[in-house]
């Protein structure tokens, strides 16, 4: 099972144009991106997707292998799959182009969650089918515990797990609803999906269904089409998304914070 991870990167965002290539300590965003996707193990290849010749050639010069996408794509997901389709990979990795603190161990915690048989100690985990991972999952995804102010926050999306780690519903809403406080915190969604290629191909043919439409979401399309996506709950991460400039002096504070930590640690 070969892995390949994908950035889709544009130029003309309505909120942010021009976002990929927006310096942040020095280098484009989308390089720390490719860096720090980069060092996942569970990783054999890392591209960028891009419909502009401005991101083509920045991505060229530090390094990183592009492909170029039409420039019709609704989605990132649709210019995801179109590289997918002239790979030879068999699962691969949406890696949102504006999460410059992304780290490898959570790329590999997402793979892992599909890629992982159901239980290490089942007889299923040692059958000839457990190199496909986990039999009922087309897709995985990332969660964390959502700070408090997220709760409430549309922008932050909120999901429900079943006990089993399969999302049961994806909301910009408060879900669950806390009529009792459990003292538990709701979780939080990383936008960062790992799809079978088989599937990702057919996802992208499948017209838009109503929840997804309602709330904006394209992994309802998924849910409402009967797949289930695994999820990984992960610690020591969260995420910091640039989506609008004022975002940039978020992240840059947050790299001196882990430089100097890491100068401590030595």
């Amino acid at each position: 099972m070969t892995v390949l991870a994908i950035l889709p990167a544009r130029y003309g965002s309505t909120r942010f144009p021009g976002k990929p290539l927006t310096p942040i300590a020095g280098k484009p965003m989308i390089q720390h991106v490719w860096e720090r996707t980069r060092q996942a193990k569970r990783v054999d290849a890392v591209a960028i997707a891009t419909d502009d010749e401005r991101i083509r050639d920045a991505c060229l010069a530090f390094g990183a292998e592009v492909e170029m996408t039409s420039s019709d794509h609704p989605t990132g997901t649709d210019r995801l799959a179109e590289v997918a389709a002239r790979r030879d990979h068999d699962v691969i990795v949406n890696v949102q182009g504006d999460e410059p603190l992304i780290e490898g161990f959570v790329v590999d915690a997402a793979v892992d969650a599909l890629l992982s048989p159901p239980s290490s100690s089942s007889a299923a985990a040692s059958s000839p089918a457990a190199s496909m991972g986990h039999p009922t999952a087309s897709m995985s995804t990332i969660v964390h515990r959502a700070e408090p102010e997220a709760y409430d926050d549309p922008n932050r999306v909120k999901v429900a797990v079943d006990r089993h780690g399969f999302a049961l519903y994806f909301s910009r809403a408060a879900i669950p609803y806390r009529r009792k406080d459990t003292g538990v915190a709701p979780l939080q969604h990383v936008g960062l999906y790992v799809y079978r290629k088989a599937f990702l191909l057919e996802f992208v043919q499948w017209p838009r269904t109503p929840a997804e439409q309602a709330e904006e979401l394209e992994q309802l399309r998924a849910l409402e089409n009967g797949h289930r996506i695994r999820v990984a709950e992960i610690e020591g991460w969260t995420s910091v998304p640039v989506d609008v400039p004022a975002d940039v002096a978020r992240v840059e504070a947050a790299l001196r914070t882990v430089g100097a930590d890491r100068s401590r640690a030595r």
